[in-house]
């Protein structure tokens, strides 16, 4: 007997997919369990699996939507080795891959693993002549220039971002070093969204341009509802407030690419891994909605990572 069948539990990928078909797909979703510079709470590096865990468990109709995903919408490449060296050459490794998600016409969707790797699918982007914003939620501006030894800590994420896009909002922010609070007002920074602010939806979204990258640290999220992250921040947002927000930006712009990241699992403590995996689903609903969209520019010569351009 050369095969034989039996009843089995869900398939270990995003959602518990029985359908999975790269060529069909529109969004992949790629695994990048890296953690390299974190410095209170560890454990981000097992997010990836958490979140991928818990959706096999979810119910897949969205209530919202009125509708569920195809099947065949969203694929769950395989997880992405960490690289043991520096924190640049795993951007690198990021981008690459990104990259070729890019040439196959679909949209990125990082799961993390730290901040750092937003840096990645960013680049991938901006070298593919994409015109895009990167709208940032988080607790934490990450604007730090340097940090432990290295430009490419978690908390310098959008610092290298900035450098590389020029259109950046940054939304939740309610924890800052002086540091970065030196360098918003010498720039005069005027697009960052605090939380004492409250959620100011057609401000943020005016901001914008018509592509966006969603970058969504996970502690942005109050921690009564997500204990589970490194360095959590009281007075962040609930889930219907976030969940508005973002139903109403997936209305009015394209996400052509998202990542979540920061999940820090805590053993037996379940909820916050399957409230990381439902807004994965969410926001992958929002991606679908929208046709697919192209680079505007596409350069003749692929551009390699450069000290200057990220620095």
């Amino acid at each position: 007997m050369n095969s034989f069948s039996y009843p089995t539990s869900e398939s270990f990928n995003f959602g518990g997919l029985t359908n999975q078909d790269y060529k069909k797909a529109r969004v992949a979703v790629l695994l990048v369990p890296y953690e390299s510079t974190t410095y209170y709470k560890s454990g981000t590096k097992s997010g990836p699996q958490a979140i991928i865990e818990a959706s096999r468990h979810m119910e897949l109709y969205d209530l919202d939507r009125k509708k569920a995903i195809k099947e065949t919408d969203i694929f769950t490449l395989d997880e992405l080795e960490p690289s043991k060296n520096l924190p640049k050459e795993m951007i690198i490794r990021i981008r690459d891959v990104v990259d070729r998600i890019l040439e196959d016409k679909k949209a990125p969707f990082i799961l993390g693993g730290e901040h750092s790797i937003t840096t990645g699918p960013v680049l991938a982007l901006k070298n593919k002549g994409f015109n895009f914003s990167v709208l940032q939620i988080d607790a934490h501006s990450d604007l730090r220039d340097e940090f432990q030894d290295t430009k490419y800590h978690h908390g310098c994420v959008m610092r290298r971002v900035r450098n590389l896009i020029p259109s950046v909002v940054q939304v939740g922010i309610r924890s800052m070093s002086p540091e970065e609070a030196e360098y918003v007002e010498s720039k005069k920074i005027n697009n960052i969204f605090y939380k004492k602010d409250g959620l100011p939806v057609e401000k943020i979204i005016s901001s914008l341009k018509e592509n966006v990258y969603l970058t969504f640290d996970l502690d942005a999220l109050d921690p009564s509802i997500m204990p589970s992250v490194g360095t959590p921040e009281p007075g962040g947002f609930m889930w219907d407030e976030i969940i508005n927000f973002l139903e109403k930006l997936g209305k009015e712009r394209n996400i052509i690419g998202a990542d979540v990241v920061e999940l820090s699992p805590i053993p037996g403590l379940i909820g916050p891994d399957f409230l990381a995996a439902r807004l994965v689903y969410k926001i992958i609903g929002l991606i679908l909605d929208k046709k697919y969209v192209g680079p505007e520019v596409k350069p003749e010569i692929k551009p390699e990572i450069k000290q200057e351009v990220i620095l």
